[in-house]
Formats: C-alpha cells, sequence, structure tokens
C-alpha cells in the first residue's frame, strides 16, 4: 500500500514530497457552501472536473469575448488555463436553475493562492510582473493570499453575482485568516499613452505608502512620469473597470508602475488590500463572520 493511501498516524505522509501531498489533498468533494442568494451558489471547486469547467469559462470571457491571444493548445483545448492552476483553490458562482452539467452552471470564477501554495509553485503569478519580494519579505510572518483570473458569465455580471463573490473570498479570509490580499487588476488597452489620466489618478490617489510599496519589474514596468495632468477625481474614478473600483471602494492600494500584457490585451497594475485597511462599512454588510448570504 502507498504512502498516499494509507498514514500510520501522520508518520509515512512526512516523507511524500510537500507536492504530492498537495495533490492528494487538493479537492474537499464536501466542500461546502460558503454563500447562496436564490439559485446562485459560492464555493470552491470540489473536483477537477470543476475546474476544468471554470477554465472553460475563463477561455469563453477572456479570448472568446474579449481580446486575449490564446495559443495552440488553448485554442484547441478551449481552457485558460496554466501551471499556477493546479495550486490554488477556485471559487465559482453556480446558477442551480440552468441545469444540465456543471460546464453549463458556472457562472463566474475568481483564482486563489495561498502563500504556502504559491511557494509549491514556485512563487506568485503576480511576481512576473510586478516585484512583489521586499513587500513579502517587509511582511514576514504575514499570510498572503493573491487573487486572479477573475471573471463572471455576460448576463451575470450584476450586483448579485459580485456580491456572492466577496462573500466567498471573505469567508475564505476568514477561515484561512488571511492577512493581506493582493493581485492584478487590468484597464483596457496596451497603450499607456492612452491610459495616462486613469494611471495619473491611481498614482496620485491610492499610491501604495512605504511600508506596502510594490513596484513592476524595470524590464516590464511602464512608469507615469510625474507632472501628468489627470482630471475631475470622481470623473476618473468612475471610468475605472468594476473590478478595480471594488478593490478602492474596500480600501486597496495601487502599486508603482504599470504592466502591458499583450497577451490578454490588457495594462495591469497590482492592487494591495491589508485587512486591516479593509473599509469596516463593508465588514458590517458581509458579516464579521462572513454570515450574510449564508447558505
Amino acid at each position: 500500500m502507498t504512502p498516499l493511501t494509507r498514514d500510520f498516524g501522520g508518520v509515512v505522509l512526512r516523507f511524500v514530497p510537500a507536492k504530492m501531498r498537495h495533490m492528494a489533498r487538493r479537492f474537499d468533494p464536501a466542500a461546502p457552501s460558503l454563500g447562496r442568494m436564490g439559485q446562485l451558489e459560492v464555493r470552491l471547486a470540489r473536483s477537477a472536473a470543476e475546474v476544468k469547467a471554470a477554465q472553460q469559462l475563463r477561455y469563453r470571457i477572456f479570448y472568446q469575448e474579449m481580446s486575449a491571444q490564446p495559443s495552440k493548445l488553448q485554442k484547441m483545448t478551449r481552457r485558460d488555463r496554466d501551471g499556477f492552476d493546479r495550486y490554488c483553490d477556485h471559487l465559482l458562482v453556480i446558477d442551480h436553475a440552468r441545469g444540465g452539467p456543471i460546464a453549463q452552471r458556472i457562472v463566474g470564477t475568481y483564482r486563489l493562492m495561498r502563500q504556502e501554495s504559491a511557494a509549491l509553485a514556485g512563487g506568485f503569478y503576480t511576481a512576473q510582473e510586478f516585484n512583489i519580494a521586499p513587500m513579502l519579505a517587509r511582511h514576514r510572518g504575514k499570510r498572503f493570499l493573491e487573487l486572479g483570473r477573475s471573471c463572471v458569465l455576460k448576463d451575470y455580471r450584476g450586483k448579485r453575482t459580485v456580491e456572492l463573490l466577496w462573500q466567498g473570498i471573505w469567508s475564505y479570509v476568514l477561515a484561512h485568516d488571511i492577512d493581506v490580499l493582493f493581485g492584478c487588476a487590468s484597464l483596457s488597452g496596451t497603450d499607456p499613452e492612452a491610459l495616462a489620466v486613469p494611471l495619473a489618478f491611481l498614482k496620485t490617489n491610492v499610491a501604495c505608502p512605504p511600508e506596502w510599496k510594490v513596484r513592476a519589474h524595470d524590464h516590464r514596468g511602464t512608469f507615469l512620469a510625474d507632472g501628468v495632468e489627470g482630471t475631475d477625481a470622481r470623473q476618473a474614478f468612475a471610468a475605472m473597470p468594476p473590478l478595480l473600483k471594488g478593490y478602492l471602494r474596500l480600501g486597496g492600494y495601487i502599486g508603482e508602475g504599470a504592466v502591458v500584457d499583450h497577451q490578454f490585451g490588457t495594462t495591469d497594475v497590482l492592487v494591495v488590500l491589508p485587512r486591516a485597511n479593509i473599509n469596516p462599512r463593508y465588514i458590517g454588510y458581509y458579516g464579521a463572520d462572513a454570515s450574510r448570504f449564508a447558505a
């Protein structure tokens, strides 16, 4: 009998490589519901098949609806996937009224990667674009959670689905005692000059303070010159993508510089959201114990 199928009081599994232990325990087939609103439910993926369905949803939105450019493999499999997926938890919003197989019922998803999982993956996805190592080193001992690959089916891009996603994230933060959330948020387009006004707004109004400072990698980043004229702050905020506005309303900071992602047709900024910064109004809304939309 292999070590993965028999555990003598935890002694044998100590000799199994961490990556193998992670894969053996990757999914909880009984993962509980994290929230419910009518026929919509939010929970973590319970199987590899559900992750595959989430990847198919991502492909449909990023590559078919938006301007991302698929690789030959992605085009053939019709899935948006990378090497980080196997180390992440995948948050799903499911519409039970749709019926049919799970791939037809998943209407929203978010990818969550904790620091211990990032260590197995060789680092965080964000580290490809932003130099997050100094921030992690300054806050050694804090628990970091990377958020990414967020998307919602077009017909579901309303308040209820977004609220359920945040309900799920807040439940996850509490369950794993997360201290800091971070990840890339995207502005549509790959011409930083055309995005100078929103980038200037972010730099002027929500830049990271020194203790949370993060900078785009010099070889990948584009950096806005000082003195770029902005516009009315209220108008600039209103023009931001919904996801980015949500992060800012919660109390997020924006790192220095932006990174053009030609594959996805976007310009990325880095959001850093310390849990202590989260607006008390939102904690009150979802509940200090995430009970607002509890199933």
